[in-house]
């Protein structure tokens, strides 16, 4: 490639290319345009210095490595864009672009690096698009952007900027299109003093996290805007009735999440925004019915408020809808039948905590896309329906806390996807069958929780040999499990709507409620059920495993010395069972055993000491009358230790019987014949002397003679 010399034009954008730059690269001095944007190219980029005619220089996304000498960039004078995004540049290298007066876009978000914004940067006076988002920039934000008067999209969010910064640092852009500020440390202040002629049209504008109070004064001149997120904030009370007449034919996504609003000033029953494709309220205190968006919305999430009523069977008529969360309400009703209509369309659909009841939709059709499934916490009641078998993406269901009434079921196996399900405190019932005949059954499932059930029987030894998923510790990066759904933004680019999954499960002894599923936990809760028979011994394959609670069943038999391969076992419950025997050794090896509960079962025997064991109190071991030694109070017995006598010396011969049996023959011969002689003195002395020892001891002869058959028997 180095031999091109004419060169000018050099375009290898998402080609998925790997390996090094060819260190004949710099030869190219012709060039104009240089973009390996979003490849796999690894190693160090080679000085760039000679290609003095580049006016495009896009390097972003790739694993390559800028090295610490970064004086070549200074040397590009005729860069007019430069995208260095997503290389992991952990150095503080905005001060060398300070030269190049002539670049229009600059971004170099999503990396690591740190520092100030210099104030010399500010002489970059021909910038329109400056990205620095994703970073570990600091310091205080000042008046000095107002230099940048070609400006149209400023994004700094998700940086450690501080301090209090008036918006009208901002405003006074007059061609802004795009300005981003969220997830920082800033205090933002707003005024009043603002008419439509001073300000700038913008088209996104992200405030999150911004410790704002209340609404933007400014967004009630605002006709344009695509995206607005005021989340995360401490925005209080009503939201005005400019709102609804802004931007009605060009908001795209509106985000409210996490303030404090207690309403709206005349409660729409439609939201007016004819184009709205997110509508995201969650987490703050609006009462009333659900407002009904447009059928445009693909995200809709009113969670965490205090609305009322039914779900409108209007809402069947969003065909675009893919997220819909209306949980942590007060809603009531059933479910109207409509709603199976959508699961050809929705990938996520969360009912749990409101007071919906009746069967759930039954009719999931071939082609069914949802991922997950919540109706968690209502007055659910009826089968589960097999339809589910259909949603062959679905990852994650949970059915707890209602009164679903039905066997296991083992049909939801055949989902090739599913990894969390959750079926506890319901009215399940019979023997949990088939889990062990089909190989193919539950295959990448990580947490099941079926506990407060009444499922009842014993458990086949290998009933959980499928759980594919549990058998080997995880290696790798943790991520969270959930849902994200991509929206257009200005420029050509991407914003993402993410929900990680949540769920509420027992674990070491606590429920309590994970904001979070880590791709890496693994549970098995099967408590407050009537199993009964020995413990499975499939479960000594399930390395991976982090929690298991056999609380509160009918289990016999011993603990499995087996468990102790489950080197990843951070909680184990086997308390009110029927178990026996002793606490096995092989458990000593669990070190990251933080909980242990075998309580109110019969075992016995010594508490195993040791390595985990010394941090468990009373509590793990009450009613196990036969177990001892700490943390009990009650001491073990001390083994008898037998006399061994010495050893004969080698010179004695070895006797042809056992020395035991010697021993016994010289004690019987010693009394028999002490007997023999004590008989014939005895006779001898009686029949000489008898008769006068008789008399001097003032006692007739018959008296030793007299028969015996007046007296009782005893």
């Amino acid at each position: 490639m180095g031999n091109l010399k004419h060169l000018e034009h050099l375009d290898l954008e998402r080609c998925n290319f790997l390996g090094r730059i060819p260190s004949s690269l710099p030869n190219l001095t012709q060039l104009t345009f240089f973009s390996l944007y979003k490849n796999e190219f690894t190693g160090l980029v080679p000085s760039l210095a000679s290609l003095s005619k580049l006016s495009v220089l896009v390097l972003g996304y790739n694993s390559l490595e800028i090295g610490h000498m970064y004086d070549w960039i200074n040397k590009l004078t005729n860069l007019d864009t430069l995208v260095l995004e997503g290389m992991n540049i952990q150095d503080e290298i905005l001060p060398y672009f300070v030269n190049l007066t002539k670049l229009s876009y600059l971004s170099v978000g999503n990396n690591s690096i740190f520092g100030r914004i210099p104030s010399s940067l500010m002489n970059l006076t021909q910038l329109t698009y400056l990205n620095l988002q994703r970073n570990n920039l600091q310091g205080q934000i000042s008046s000095t952007f107002l230099n940048f008067k070609s400006l149209e999209l400023l994004a700094i969010s998700f940086n450690n900027f501080s301090g209090t910064v008036g918006l009208d640092s901002f405003l006074g852009l007059n061609k802004l299109k795009v300005l981003d500020l969220a997830y920082n440390r800033l205090s933002l202040v707003t005024t009043t003093n603002y008419t439509n002629a001073t300000l700038p049209e913008l088209e996104y504008l992200g405030l999150s996290s911004c410790n704002l109070k209340e609404f933007p004064a400014f967004l009630r001149f605002q006709t344009k805007i695509t995206n607005l997120y005021l989340d995360k904030n401490e925005i209080e009370g009503l939201v005005p009735n400019w709102i609804w007449n802004n931007s009605q034919e060009t908001l795209h996504v509106i985000s409210l999440r996490e303030n404090f609003i207690t309403g709206f000033h005349q409660h729409p029953r439609f939201l007016p925004w004819i184009r709205l494709e997110a509508f995201d309220v969650a987490y703050n205190q609006l009462p009333g019915r659900l407002p009904i968006p447009q059928p445009t919305i693909v995200v809709y999430d009113v969670s965490n408020n205090n609305l009322t009523g039914e779900i409108p069977p209007l809402m069947c008529e969003m065909k675009s809808l893919r997220f819909l969360d209306l949980s942590s309400n007060k809603m009531t009703g059933s479910l109207p039948t409509c709603l199976e209509n959508l699961s050809n369309s929705l990938s996520v659909l969360i009912l749990k905590r409101n007071n919906f009841h009746g069967p759930v939709m039954n009719n999931c059709t071939h082609g069914c896309i949802l991922e997950r499934i919540d109706l968690s916490e209502n007055r659910f009641t009826g089968l589960v329906s097999k339809s589910l078998a259909n949603c062959t993406n679905l990852e994650f269901l949970s059915l707890a806390d209602n009164s679903f009434e039905d066997v296991f079921p083992l049909w939801l196996g055949t989902l090739p996807s599913l990894q969390v399900l959750i079926l506890s405190s319901n009215k399940f019932y019979g023997a949990v069958e088939g889990l062990s005949t089909n190989s193919s059954q539950f295959l990448k499932l990580r947490i099941v929780d079926i506990s407060n059930n009444n499922f009842s029987g014993q458990l086949p030894e290998k009933s959980f040999q499928t759980l594919n998923a549990m058998k080997s510790i995880f290696v790798g990066e943790s991520s969270a499990m959930g849902s994200k759904v991509l929206f257009k933004s200005p420029f050509n680019s991407f914003t993402s709507f993410e929900v990680p999954y949540s769920m509420t499960l027992t674990n070491k002894g606590v429920k309590r409620e994970y904001e979070k599923i880590l791709n890496i936990f693994t549970a098995i809760d099967l408590s407050s059920n009537k199993f009964e028979g020995q413990i499975p011994v499939s479960f000594q394959d399930l390395h991976g495993l982090e929690s298991l609670n056999l609380s509160n069943n009918y289990f016999t038999g011993s603990i499995l010395p087996s468990l102790g391969n489950l080197k990843n076992l951070e909680s184990l419950d086997l308390s009110q069972n029927k178990l026996s025997g002793k606490i096995p050794q092989q458990l000593l090896q669990l070190d990251f055993l933080a909980i242990l509960n075998v309580s109110f079962n019969h075992l016995d025997g010594q508490i195993p000491k040791g390595k985990q064991f010394d941090t468990f109190e009373n509590n793990s071991y009450l009613g196990n009358l036969g177990l001892c030694g700490k943390p009990l109070s009650k001491e073990c017995e001390k083994p008898k230790v037998s006399k061994v006598l010495p050893p004969a010396s080698s010179n004695e011969y070895e006797s042809l019987l056992p020395s035991d049996i010697i021993d016994w023959i010289v004690i019987l011969l010693g009394v028999g014949s002490g007997l023999v002689i004590g008989i014939v003195i005895g006779s001898f002395l009686y029949a000489r002397y008898g008769d006068w020892v008789l008399e001097r001891l003032g006692m007739k002869k018959d008296k030793w003679v007299r028969p015996l058959r007046n007296t009782r028997r005893n």
